[in-house]
């Protein structure tokens, strides 16, 4: 680069600048990674400005996300479509340049960053995607799949519980494209970090099977970038390159203390600071030449016509590989999807089993993942809890050497063993969905969908296609307890906003379950199962399950002819709404039974669906084993659930003791019908 030191101070000065205006912001990452940004972006970093979604473009991670001026500098510096304008409504309403890097916001901003430690999490998932895809995708004499991950980290990203679950499985994965660069500024919103963090980080690191490269000038550009280099030659580990930096570089009175961190560096602390680092430009304002040295465009374009040049003559030599890769990388869906979609949901009608609806998601998984090979499962520690493998998904390993292993057949593992990892898990998959090319399923227990929440948020607020197992859903579980067993969970991820979640009742629901969730490219779901075996409900029309509720059994199908009363219900609790219908035609009281899998679905109907399901005028219950407060919405003259904790003991006892039998929902309606 003919000045380095110049293009990271228009990293300095453009941060500081942009913070200044808006009031708001962290200056002191951005001035501190500059130098670093310098080496990777302009040495390394395989990209195209003019297409950020160029398949076999390097991706790039700001975990430290409160640093996001550093990477809205470096995309508008390096030519993407993000003008100066852009930069000057840092943090303002509608921006493309949000406090915090968004993906689907700013073009060239990979995954959605600021809950610290979830970045590095999501690039471990990226680099698992880019492995896995090379191994299914590339041919002797045809690399297409050819990429690295590279990210920015800090103190706080290495805090965080997560970053350990990551960075172990990285390490067992030999996830040798991944390329973390460390800012080790040792400063944090509180101050030096030395009392509280005293973690050995390269031993850290090297101890879960990384490649460390220790105790780098992170304000060398040229030492930084041959650290790079020699990261790109690790066969069998990923690296990790600890960059020795002060935070808020440049800033005489704040560089290396807290207050560089997250406030405005001030009109007078910016004007010295221009002095000292000899940047005489104006607000906003970039000189020619140091566009010049930013520009990535030209060989932007010329890499990717060199890779499709390449592609070209893959396809060519592997025709229905390259098809597919296409297809998958667009998150499309094959053509016969939904006639395979179709056959599983009339299968398991037809057969209408007795089993836990988490074997009816097994049963389900096994005709999807046979039609779908960009199904990738999982499992944090409890794969014969779980039920998420099949016959199509082998266990994914890898070798001595960091290759992944095949099968007898050619085939990759499909099913990942997290380990008991249900937060990294979750955020893994979070990655490998934003890479493209699979789509990411795992499972856990529901109760401890806790750890794993914030990682399903941050998919939902990314609208990224991945589907949560949470089995043993409620106090079904029996003996565990009440430490495992779910009240307040399936009413709290209901709360999410752009989070499907299902509650499935029987084979046929779950299978629809699965099929609504494999078609919503931008939205996740979790589908909450049971560990009790469910009885097979009868439907006279299956089309309507995948509206989130309908009418399940009406009074007449027990011998009455007017409806008093509307029961709802979920999951196992079904079956508890059906005897109950039952019992209260003997006392002539008609009530209609509907089954409502997914509230969220069911809430974004037509007025005219809704009010077809639960009409206007006609008292409804709801029933359902976890907290209430969710069913008052719906109108409810009362709700049979629970408000309390669970206790240890077999399920059926639990369940006559919580007051979940015909007789108590019976009962509870017959009362709410006479208040009515």
């Amino acid at each position: 680069m003919a000045n380095q030191q110049q293009m990271a101070n228009a990293i300095r000065a453009l941060s500081m600048d942009a913070v200044q205006q808006a009031n708001s912001g962290h200056p002191g990452a951005p001035m501190g990674m500059a130098d670093m940004a310098v080496a990777l972006w302009g040495d390394h970093l395989q990209h195209n400005p003019a297409n950020p979604h160029w398949a076999n473009r390097d991706r790039f991670v700001l975990s430290n996300g409160h640093g996001s001026m550093l990477i809205y500098s470096v995309l508008h510096l390096t030519g993407y479509k993000l003008p100066i304008e852009e930069l000057k409504n840092f943090r303002t309403l509608h921006s493309k340049t949000a406090g915090h890097p968004e993906v689907g916001v700013t073009p060239g901003v990979e995954t959605t960053t600021g809950p610290l430690g979830q970045g590095i999490t999501n690039a471990v998932g990226m680099a698992l995607a880019e492995k896995l895809l090379a191994a299914e995708f590339n041919q002797v004499g045809h690399k297409i799949v050819n990429h690295h991950t590279y990210v920015f980290l800090g103190d706080g990203c290495l805090m965080e519980g997560i970053s350990h679950e990551a960075v172990a499985l990285a390490g067992a994965w030999k996830l040798n494209k991944l390329i973390a660069l460390y800012d080790d500024n040792g400063i944090s919103i509180d101050g030096q970090v030395a009392p509280w963090f005293i973690d050995n980080t390269p031993q850290r690191f090297a101890a879960c099977g990384w490649n460390v490269i220790d105790a780098v000038d992170g304000h060398d550009a040229a030492a930084v970038s041959a650290a790079i280099a020699r990261a790109k030659h690790s066969a069998d580990k990923p690296t990790l390159i600890v960059c020795k930096t002060a935070i808020g570089k440049g800033s005489p009175n704040r560089a290396g203390t807290s207050k560089a961190h997250g406030e405005p560096l001030g009109a007078e602390e910016i004007k010295i600071t221009r002095a000292a680092l000899g940047w005489t430009a104006e607000p906003f304002k970039i000189p020619k030449d140091v566009y010049a040295d930013w520009d990535a465009k030209a060989a932007g374009k010329a890499r990717e016509a060199e890779w499709n040049k390449a592609f070209a003559a893959y396809k060519g030599a592997h025709p229905a590989l390259a098809k597919e890769f296409v297809r998958r990388m667009k998150g499309e869906l094959p053509k016969n999807f939904n006639q395979v979609a179709f056959d599983a949901v009339v299968a398991a009608h037809t057969q209408g089993e007795t089993v836990a609806s988490r074997k009816a998601s097994q049963l389900a998984l096994e005709a999807f993942t046979a039609a779908l090979p960009e199904m990738l499962g999982g499992s944090a520690d409890l794969t014969g809890s779980n039920l998420t493998n099949t016959k199509s998904t082998p266990a994914f390993r890898v070798d001595l050497a960091g290759d992944v292993v095949k099968t007898a057949e050619g085939q990759i593992g499909r099913h990942i063993n997290y380990g008991v990892r249900e937060f990294g898990m979750a955020a893994i998959m979070n990655g490998v969905a934003l890479h493209g090319g699979y789509i990411p399923y795992g499972g856990t227990f529901l109760t401890f969908s806790d750890y794993s929440r914030n990682a399903i948020r941050m998919a939902a607020l990314m609208k990224q296609r991945v589907i949560h197992v949470f089995t043993h859903d409620s106090i079904g579980l029996g003996e565990d307890g009440p430490t495992h067993q779910s009240i307040e969970h399936a009413a709290s991820l209901r709360l999410i906003p752009g989070l499907d979640v299902w509650r499935p009742a029987d084979t046929a629901e779950t299978t629809v379950a699965w099929a609504v969730a494999l078609q919503n490219a931008h939205r996740p779901s979790a589908l909450l199962l049971s560990r009790q075996n469910l009885a097979y409900s009868p439907k006279s029309d299956l089309g309507d399950i995948s509206r989130g509720a309908y009418v399940l059994s009406e009074p007449v199908h027990v011998g009455m002819k007017k409806t008093h009363g509307v029961i709802i219900a979920t999951g196992s609790e079904v079956q508890l709404a059906l005897a109950a219908q039952k019992l209260l035609a003997e006392r002539q009281i008609g009530v209609r039974v509907v089954s409502m899998p997914s509230t969220n679905v069911f809430d974004r109907q037509t007025t005219e669906y809704k009010q077809s399901v639960l009409p206007k005028g006609i008292p409804r219950v709801a029933v359902e084993m976890g907290c209430t407060d969710g069913w008052w919405k719906y109108g409810c003259a009362a709700v049979v659930g629970i408000d309390t904790y669970g206790e240890s003991a077999p399920a059926p006892v639990l369940f006559k003791h919580f007051g979940f039998t015909a007789e108590n929902v019976a009962d509870t309606v017959h009362a709410a019908l006479l208040k009515a």
